[in-house]
């Protein structure tokens, strides 16, 4: 992903369900990209459209060994079924063990039930679920 991609990337944010403006992916992206533990990769054709994006990162826990998580994955609703999306998370697997994790987790709302057979059928498996829990802190 380059700044040039936003807009598209905050199109594509509000078909995910997350609505965001230009400038704020311009913002967040700001922040991900001087991080070595943190990736966006986009999937465009010639002409530059962004049909895709995933967003991949590392964390290290206290209780367990580092891993590498997808933050997020969407493809256009208008390009799926068409391998983007295994392309995107290929891209998103190959840096994880480039960076040298061992695993690489996911979440996905239980409303998802079309990702969720998206991710099993690259070979993800449920491990866990759990409640997410959150405080405004302002």
């Amino acid at each position: 992903m380059t700044l040039g991609d936003s807009e598209q990337v905050a199109a594509l944010a509000g078909e995910l369900g997350y609505p965001s403006t230009r400038a704020q992916i311009e913002a967040r992206f700001r922040g991900i990209e001087g991080n070595d533990d943190s990736r966006v990769f986009v999937a465009a054709d010639t002409d530059g459209r962004v049909w895709g994006w995933v967003h991949v990162f590392g964390h290290h826990l206290l209780e367990s060994e580092g891993q590498a998580e997808v933050g997020g994955l969407i493809v256009d609703s208008r390009a799926r079924g068409v391998g983007i999306g295994r392309s995107l998370m290929a891209a998103a697997e190959a840096w994880a063990r480039e960076q040298g994790y061992a695993r690489l987790t996911l979440r996905s709302n239980t409303i998802r039930t079309e990702a969720h057979r998206f991710y099993q059928d690259l070979g993800y498996t449920v491990v866990k679920s759990q409640h997410k829990f959150q405080k405004p802190l302002n």
